[in-house]
């Protein structure tokens, strides 16, 4: 090393730890105190061995040769210029700090103090993994793709020995982290002419930087890189050929190497000089750089250059400044990860459609359209590829670490999809929600997202059939979205037959034990130690039994802990399954010799209607789902106080259960648009939406011009009224818009039309013009209006066109609803010929939101339920008043009291 290195690495401070928690990352290497293998250290054995080469080099240069370029100044310059850039980034981001990651197989103490140093300057921070020198590809391998994986590294350089630079090494790096840029993608963009886009060997830059540094004009200069290989070889042949230069590649046992070394005007070499070739073969004035891979390696190598070159340019020029670009490119990469934290307006890939007249079965449409692979999908609005969790080629779960990452990000627009009473005939409102994505996002070139219920596979093999949306308007692939998707509501009947188990299981023992020897399991001794668990200690402390030690409890309150004395007329936790099977709506249980003649009545309901659902549905994190679920009330005990799925002490089985399915999946439209798939409580017994999560993460992906379209189940006095009061309430979350789907048919069954049959031709009232019976059924339009301006958002009307429709019955519509107050009414032709068929409606819908939302409450949550109750007849559904069985009565009674139920005493 050069007198003058040492000089600027001393004014360098040494590298503190980064901050926060430790890294994964093995400690640095240590000195070895043989100087031999196995260790990589403190530098100053070869510090003294360069310094003094340098030296040599410095004191035998000929009258009018050329120094060395002011290395230290270009070094210098880089790092400032790293340093300022890292500092504008942190302005706006304080906590930002990126850090390097270099991978080491054998002894170079010196470059581990050259980068640590330099490193600190910037400003960033570096940690070293080294391994033995004769680690093996595998062993490498792994340790890279740790560091692929480790979202705190935002770059990783390999220094290793060349024989280790296999290309499946080389490739296993990420091409976002590869800051050496040895990686194909980095070296195949750079060879495009896509350099922006790319990172370039840092050796390959110094020796162009020394180069022109040092006033050489590389304009027609003929270029001999001697001995480079891979990507140094090819980085360097390609820079040196944008810059006007004839290059040539050798290596050092090339026949005709003399006659190429006489020709050449600047020679670069990639390795040591062998002592076979000898330096006459070298024209005298001819520059030479040597960026031999050994020197950045560690070692140093034999057939040092003469010293009578007139151009020569040492090795410790080009691998300091070389490690000063490195920093720069990691600076770069450090920006490049800051800008994809950042939301930006999506470009995505839409995918045509060629619709057909007749309109096709769904599932044959369905199938004729090739989804885009959800990575790709992922990529393209916004995600990165640690935060999704991929099934298959079309289905993966996103990550709530999003959310984190995006907290800063301002919220898009927020759209329901609502509808008028259901009929058999069916309205669309999945279809319209799935046709307004793809108007908006594929021809209107807005970010939109839209969030869907996932349908249970009662209705999905019973007469309702799926909900994937229909025609040319679905999510595809449509078998995947109705059948099992990623296991959530398998996940959901598993936990929920865990609670229902231990509620019975419990009602046993506490009918056959001692409160010693219930106690005695529940706490039981292990290697002679007993202790209460956290569920168990939050259980004492709700008793009222402030101690902490099992055995300090008197039998009184051994007993009061152990049983909870769990009423079976009060139990209101049923087994469920996701399938429609009549048998199972009512069932004895325990009839097996081993329940000891206890049995009871009890039941199946379908896997949706499980509070666990609900829970999924409107929980925002995975510790406030925990809490959600140990709050679950599953019977009273005889003196009428609420037991919980925490007092049955099953809190924590139940969230390992659901730890992946709170997770959002995502999928496709036929045209290629994102949509979310969570969650599906049913409207008549829960609240009827898709998950409080997906709508979060997707107003958070689309931007603050962006919309995400979800939708309500049933009609909008039920669904849409559970959407404002029970989903907006607990999320926070405040509409800007509302779209009411209707049709012409469901009008006029609403009208007085004929009762409709499944599976019957329809009767001609509803296939031939019959004004009459459409501005009858209006009405029910109308009504619905009004209930959503109840809650002060905009509504747009969406008629649902089908063929037999007329345009008499379509304008008279629209007509009635925007009389009705309807922002706008719009005729929509989504199912036959995809999102093209709803850019009027996306027009609106923009428009509509736009304008601005006064929405609030229908009632005050703090109201008795008697009073919300009345709210919600009166309000919703027009009554005078309403009128309380003694059933009804007696169980508001008990919730009342349950709700405000002080502690029990001690």
């Amino acid at each position: 090393m050069s007198a003058r290195l040492p000089l600027f690495l001393r004014g360098l401070r040494r590298l503190q730890p980064p901050p926060g928690p430790p890294l994964r990352l093995r400690a640095p290497c240590r000195a070895s105190s043989s100087g031999g293998g196995g260790g990589c250290g403190g530098g100053e054995g070869l510090l003294e061995q360069r310094r003094l080469r340098d030296s040599q080099v410095g004191s035998s240069r000929g009258q009018g040769s050329q120094a060395p370029p002011a290395r230290d100044s270009i070094v210098r310059e880089v790092i400032q210029n790293s340093k300022e850039v890292l500092n504008l980034l942190q302005e706006k981001n304080p906590t930002f700090k990126p850090v390097l990651a270099i991978i080491q197989a054998g002894d170079d103490n010196l470059m581990q103090e050259i980068n640590q140093n330099l490193a600190e300057e910037a400003g960033l921070n570096i940690t070293h993994i080294c391994l033995p020198p004769d680690s093996s590809e595998a062993e490498i391998i792994d340790e890279i793709l740790k560091i692929n994986e480790d979202t705190r590294v935002h770059g990783l350089a390999l220094q290793i020995s060349e024989n280790s630079f296999s290309n499946k090494v080389l490739n296993a790096l990420k091409p976002e982290k590869d800051v050496d840029g040895v990686t194909d993608i980095n070296l195949g963009r750079l060879v495009r002419g896509d350099a922006h886009e790319c990172y370039i060997s840092p050796v390959a830059r110094a020796v162009i930087a020394l180069l022109e540094k040092s006033g050489v004009n590389l304009d027609g200069k003929k270029i001999l890189v001697i001995g480079a290989h891979g990507s140094l070889e090819a980085a360097l042949q390609c820079l040196f050929q944008r810059r006007g230069s004839m290059t040539m590649s050798s290596q050092w046992e090339t026949p005709q190497l003399q006659s190429k070394l006489h020709e050449a005007d600047i020679v670069v070499l990639g390795s040591p000089k062998p002592e076979e070739i000898p330096l006459s073969w070298i024209q005298p004035g001819t520059t030479v750089l040597n960026c031999s891979h050994d020197f950045l390696s560690g070692k140093l190598g034999g057939g040092s250059l003469g010293v009578h070159l007139n151009g020569l340019i040492a090795e410790n020029d080009v691998s300091l400044l070389a490690a000063a670009l490195r920093i720069q490119n990691m600076v770069s990469s450090g920006r490049r990860w800051l800008r994809e934290q950042q939301h930006a307006r999506w470009r995505p890939h839409c995918l045509k459609l060629q619709p057909l007249s007749p309109v096709p079965s769904d599932l044959e449409i369905s199938r004729a359209q090739t989804p885009k692979a959800v990575d790709v999908l992922a990529k393209e609005i916004g995600l990165l590829a640690d935060e999704i969790e991929i099934y298959g080629k079309s289905k993966a779960k996103v990550r709530l670490s999003l959310l984190e990452r995006l907290k800063d990000q301002a919220d898009g627009k927020y759209v329901l999809v609502a509808g008028i009473t259901p009929t058999p005939l069916g309205e669309g409102k999945s279809t319209v929600t799935v046709g307004l994505v793809q108007a908006m996002t594929a021809h209107l070139n807005i970010n939109s997202f839209a969030c869907l219920r996932q349908p249970s596979q009662g209705p999905t093999f019973g007469v309702k059939g799926g909900a994937a949306g229909g025609g040319y308007a679905q999510v595809i692939p449509m078998e995947e979205f109705n059948l099992h998707l990623t296991g959530d509501i398998h996940a959901i009947t598993a936990a929920n037959n865990l609670l229902a188990a231990a509620i019975d299981t419990r009602i046993l023992h506490e009918n056959t034990q001692t409160d010693k020897a219930l106690y005695n399991r529940l706490v039981p001794s292990v290697n002679g130690v007993r202790e209460f668990s956290s569920i168990q200690l939050a259980r004492l402390k709700k008793l009222g039994i402030n101690k902490t030690d099992p055995n300090a409890l008197t039998e009184e309150e051994m007993g009061k802990f152990a049983r909870l004395d769990i009423d079976p007329s009060t139990i209101t936790w049923q087994r469920v399954l996701d399938t429609n099977d009549r048998f199972l709506r009512k069932i004895t249980i325990g009839q097996a010799p081993t329940e000891k003649g206890y049995s009871r009545q009890a039941q199946f309901d379908i896997a949706v209607a499980s509070e666990i659902m609900a829970v999924l549905a409107l929980t925002d994190s995975l510790a406030d789902m925990k809490e959600r679920l140990g709050r679950m009330v599953v019977a009273s005990d005889k003196n009428g106080q609420p037991v919980t799925a925490e007092d049955l002490g099953v809190t924590g089985a139940l969230t390992v259960l659901m730890k992946d399915a709170i997770k959002p999946n995502l999928m496709q439209t036929l045209e290629g648009t994102p949509v979310f798939v969570h969650a599906g409580p049913f409207a008549n017994i829960a609240h009827g939406n898709s998950s409080v999560l997906a709508d979060k993460i997707a107003l958070k992906l689309v931007g603050q011009e962006g919309f995400v379209v979800t939708e309500a189940g049933f009609g909008a006095d039920i669904g849409m009224e559970k959407f404002f009061n029970i989903k907006c309430r607990a999320s926070g979350l405040v509409p800007n818009a509302v779209v009411l789907v209707a049709t012409v048919r469901a009008l006029k069954m609403h009208g007085g039309g004929p009762s409709v049959t499944a599976g019957v031709p329809l009767k001609k009232e509803y296939t031939e013009e019959n004004i009459q019976l459409v501005a009858d059924g209006c009405c029910n339009l109308q009504k619905q209006i009004q209930i959503a301006q109840l809650f002060g958002v905009p509504v747009i009307v969406a008629l649902n066109v089908f063929k037999t429709d007329t345009r008499a019955e379509i304008d008279l519509v629209c007509e009635l609803a925007k009389r009705a107050g309807a922002f706008d009414a719009v005729p929509c032709y989504h199912w036959s010929v995809g999102g093209k068929g709803s850019v009027q409606l996306a027009r609106a819908v923009r428009d509509a939101a736009n304008k601005g939302s006064r929405f609030r409450f229908l009632y005050d949550v703090q109201l008795p339920i008697v009073e919300k109750i009345r709210t919600i007849a009166q309000a919703v559904y027009g009554a005078k008043d309403i009128e309380l069985s003694p059933e009804a009565q007696s169980k508001i009674n008990r919730y009342t009291q349950q709700l405000i139920q002080p502690p029990r005493p001690k």
